[in-house]
Parts: structure tokens; sequence; C-alpha cells
């Protein structure tokens, strides 16, 4: 009886066994996602699990991929993503939504247009939409649509995480809607500081490099060669902590270097604008360049009631190095906004200063000069850091 029973339970324990087993496997095997990525037909959204591409395969972007709330795409080092629909071509993570683009110096994930002549314009760009605060109401508190991709933003959250964006190089983004709306390389829209931003580059885009709306994402090692509007922007409240900027006019097209704002209609609006930059070379078109294709030849532009930190500074080639326009903005000088450690090359009007009625202010404060300053790490030459992974030095 004894033997039975003991016959009984291994045989109980082995089916149970095998129940397991087998349940595990069929788990393993489910998709993570119902989306399914189509290489030849890359778009569509991602409303759940995550999506891993294949970096065997070039993925061409005929339309939007739109990364919902609770869904991941994870773009593997060396895969490449081909835009070829213009203002339909564009990635755009939502609030909640992930993108994890896990590059290498050795294998950088590239967005680049899939047409047969690449031009600045080609395909939209990237775009994250996070719950950070923005200013666009006075306190912080607002959300509001992102003027490419309608997706909301803003919000109360400072440390949201929109995931993690490691050596990427985007190219010939920008995509125009019209003379008022056009995509940026990257735009970041009430991003938060839970989000990676490391070794990045926007190359030939036809609008900016990249541009901050709003929110606390921190950044280090962006390059931003060629873009026809500004290589850096921010607005709307940004505060973020960034390292190792690295900026450069070229392709016979461009306008400043950097343009801060804090916000276009509400100059004082909380949070204001103050974002950190340690290690900074911005390299324009030539202090003599022809003003009718290179109309605005400043360096950094600080306006609208931005603060800001930067230090070790190379200024390089331009008109102007450092203009500061209205009151508010001209209030900051010398305390909450200072270029600190500047290397000026080639740049005859060191800083410039206009306040809000029109007439000059004396903001020579806003800088102080350091010859022996390395900006992004080199010089005007090419930083370490960028070696492998970017391009058009």
């Amino acid at each position: 009886m004894k033997n039975s029973v003991v016959k009984l339970m291994a045989v109980v324990a082995l089916s149970t066994s095998l129940f397991t087993s087998c349940s595990s496997d069929d788990d393993n095997n489910k998709p993570s996602s119902t989306f399914v990525a189509d290489p030849a037909n890359f778009t569509g959204e991602i409303n759940d699990g995550e999506v891993v591409l294949d970096a065997s395969k070039v993925y061409k972007l005929t339309g939007k991929i739109q990364v919902n709330s609770g869904a991941t795409l994870t773009i593997p080092a060396g895969t490449v993503i081909e835009g070829i629909g213009g203002t339909k071509s564009y990635i755009a993570v939502a609030q909640g939504g992930k993108i994890n683009v896990n590059g290498t110096a050795a294998k950088p994930v590239i967005m680049t247009s899939g047409l047969t002549t690449k031009a600045p314009g080609n395909w939209g760009g990237l775009v994250l939409c996070g719950k950070a605060p923005i200013n666009r109401v006075s306190g912080g508190a607002s959300t509001a649509q992102s003027e490419v991709a309608d997706l909301t933003y803003g919000g109360t959250i400072s440390n949201d995480n929109s995931g993690s964006i490691k050596y990427l190089r985007i190219e010939y983004a920008g995509a125009t809607f019209n003379g008022d709306k056009e995509f940026n390389a990257l735009s970041f829209f009430g991003v938060g500081s839970g989000t990676t931003v490391e070794n990045v580059q926007a190359f030939h885009g036809s609008d900016d490099g990249f541009e901050f709306f709003g929110g606390s994402v921190n950044t280090s090692n962006l390059v931003a060669i060629g873009n026809e509007d500004d290589q850096f922007d921010w607005t709307e409240g940004w505060n973020g902590t960034n390292t190792n900027w690295y900026g450069k006019i070229d392709f016979g097209k461009g306008n400043r270097g950097i343009e801060a704002d804090n916000f276009e209609f509400g100059y004082a609006y909380t949070p204001i604008a103050n974002p950190t930059i340690t290690n900074m070379t911005l390299i324009g078109p030539g202090s003599a360049a022809d003003a009718s294709i290179y109309k605005e030849n400043q360096g950094i532009k600080f306006r609208r009631g931005t603060k800001g930190l930067i230090t070790n500074v190379v200024l390089s080639g331009w008109s102007t190095g450092v203009d500061v326009e209205n009151d508010e903005t001209i209030a900051f000088v010398g305390t909450a906004l200072k270029v600190t450690g500047v290397k000026f090359t080639d740049v005859p009007a060191q800083t410039k200063g206009k306040k809000t009625d029109g007439t000059s202010a004396n903001v020579a404060a806003v800088a102080t000069e350091l010859t022996t300053a390395t900006g992004a790490g080199n010089g005007t030459a090419a930083p370490s850091w960028a070696t492998g992974w970017s391009v058009g030095f």
C-alpha cells in the first residue's frame, strides 16, 4: 500500500513539473507586445509591452511611430532607421512611454534620411513628451500640446523617466509643416530628470538641433553640427544639468549657437529657465560671414527672462559672442546669468545688450574671459569623447 502511494505521489509530482515547465515555456514564447515591427513599413502605435528592434535590419520609417503610456521601444546598438515620409515620418514618445536607445561608440544607432538625395528636412525627428514642469502657466503646474506630434506634455513630476538614449545620431531631420511649425532633430517636451541622454548628435537638420521645452532633463556629450537654425534652443522654464556640448554652424545656413528663452509670452513665468552647462564649444560661420545668409550671427542669445550658468566655453567665429535682450534677462546678468571662463576667437563684439524698449545696455558682466578655456574638451577641434560615433567635424 505504501509503495502504491509513493508511486502515485511520484507520478503527480512529475506531472506537475511537466505542466509547470510547459506553462513557463509558453509564457516565455509569448510576444512582449501586440505591436509587430515591420522593417519595410515601420509605422504605427505601440500601446503595450516592449518592442525590441533587430539591428541586422534597416527600418523604413514610412509614417509615425508613437510609443504610448506603458509601452517601450528598445533600439539595439547599430540599428539604422530611415525616414522616407517627410512630416509623416517621425518617432514620438508620449507621456508614460519609454524609448531605450542602446547604441555604443563603435555601433551608434542612426536615424537618418532614406531618400536618394539626403538633405535637411527629409523626415521629422525624435520627440519626447514627459510629465516634468513647464511654465506656460506661471507656477509650473500646467500641461500643453507639443507643437509637433500633438501630444500632451508637462506636469509636476520633475524626475519623470522617458527612457534612456545613448550613442544616437540623428541626421537630415526637421521636416517643415509651415513657416511656424517644423520638427527639430530632437525635441524635449517637459522631459524629466529620470531620463538618460548621453552621446547624441543632431546633424544637418532644417531647424534646431536640440530644443528643450521646459522639463528638467539632464544631458551629456551633445553634438550639433550644420542645423539650419540654432544648434541648441531652450524655452518654457527648462532646468537641466549638462556637460560637454559642441555646436557648429555648417552647410551654408544657420542662426545661433544657442537661443535661450524663459517663455515667449511670460518673461517672468515660473519655473524660470535656469540650466547649467559645463564645457561647451560653439563655432560660427566667421565674424565677417554674409549677413544676408547668417542674419543672427551670435554665439549665445539670452532673452525673454532666462537664467543660465555656463562654464569653460570656447566661442569662435561669431560677430557677437553673448547677446542679452529684455529687461527681465538683463536683471540676472552677472549673478544668475553668466558665462564664466570664455575663450573668444574671431568675435569682435564679445557682449551686447538691448533693453525691452530697444535701447542698448551694458552687459559686459555676463561673460568673463579665459584664454586657456578648452570648451567641449579640445577647443574648436573634435572632442575625444565624440570619436567613433559622430560626424561632420
